[in-house]
């Protein structure tokens, strides 16, 4: 019966890595064509920056070909993250209790609307700003020359860590909800989690002061917004959740109870020789 299990779980998550794999591969094969519009926009906030009479060039002989091909996969990954995630939530689901099942939508949707947003912010705010000091301090006689697979490293770095960034508000409400800590516990930490704050921005940053700060102001400010909309969420008490699960697991028991018993008519009403 084990075996069965496991082996089931193991078909469920080639199901679900198979479905997730081909949403990927069905918005690359739709983003292909466009692939060098799409790394054109990519690039506009460095050309837009640059002096007149510097552009960004290719180090190597195949980047022109296989640099916006890799970009044009990062963004379909990007496009189909939501449905990616819900293939996980699916996958999982199963296993969950009615009350984390009802927390987990909400949380899969508000933590794909902020990464976005976190993608946005730092292609509309941050790149215009760090780019313009960039080549505004290139000395004399130098002509600043990107080249454009460096250039993509560094601006995937960096959407990936202002779209993580961007998720603090859910964090700080999922462990208010929790009750693993309290908005005014959380309250008396502000100083630490500000200097928190700089050193993300330090590691998940390049070593940049404009960087660092540009990120370490929005995950204090929206760990400010996370604290205010926990003050109006009431914590899991341990006795709630241990009621909870209980009345989770007598439901689970009576919904298997239901299945063998059914299993077991229809055994019985199977005409034998």
């Amino acid at each position: 019966m084990q075996g069965a299990t496991f082996m089931s779980h193991l078909l469920e998550l080639r199901d679900r890595l198979m479905r997730a794999g081909g949403a990927v591969l069905v918005l690359f094969i739709m983003a292909a064509p466009f692939a060098n519009t799409l790394y054109e926009y990519l690039a506009q906030p460095l050309m837009s920056a640059l002096p007149e009479g510097n552009s960004m060039i290719s180090t190597e002989p195949h980047g022109p070909f296989f640099v916006p091909f890799k970009f044009a996969f990062a963004f379909a990954t990007a496009v189909a993250m939501p449905y990616l995630l819900y293939q996980l939530w699916a996958f999982v689901a199963p296993g969950l209790y009615e009350h984390e099942k009802k927390l987990t939508v909400p949380l899969l949707v508000s933590s794909s609307v902020l990464f976005y947003l976190g993608i946005l912010f730092a292609y509309f705010v941050v790149f215009p700003v760090i780019f313009a000091f960039f080549t505004s301090t290139a000395p004399d006689g130098v002509l600043v020359m990107t080249d454009i697979s460096a250039y993509l490293s560094f601006v995937l770095k960096l959407f990936f860590a202002f779209g993580l960034a961007f998720e603090v508000p859910v964090a700080t409400v999922l462990l208010v909800r929790m009750g693993m800590t309290t908005p005014d516990a959380l309250a008396t930490k502000r100083p630490y989690i500000i200097v928190g704050a700089f050193v993300v921005g330090m590691l998940m940053t390049p070593p940049d002061i404009f960087s660092q700060t540009m990120l370490a102001i929005p995950v204090w400010l929206l760990f400010e917004a996370g604290l205010y909309f926990s003050r109006s969420i009431k914590p899991q008490s341990r006795d709630d959740e241990v009621e909870s699960d209980d009345y989770d697991d007598l439901e689970r028991e009576l919904d298997e109870g239901m299945a063998e018993f059914e299993e077991l008519g229809s055994d019985d009403k199977t005409p034998r020789n």
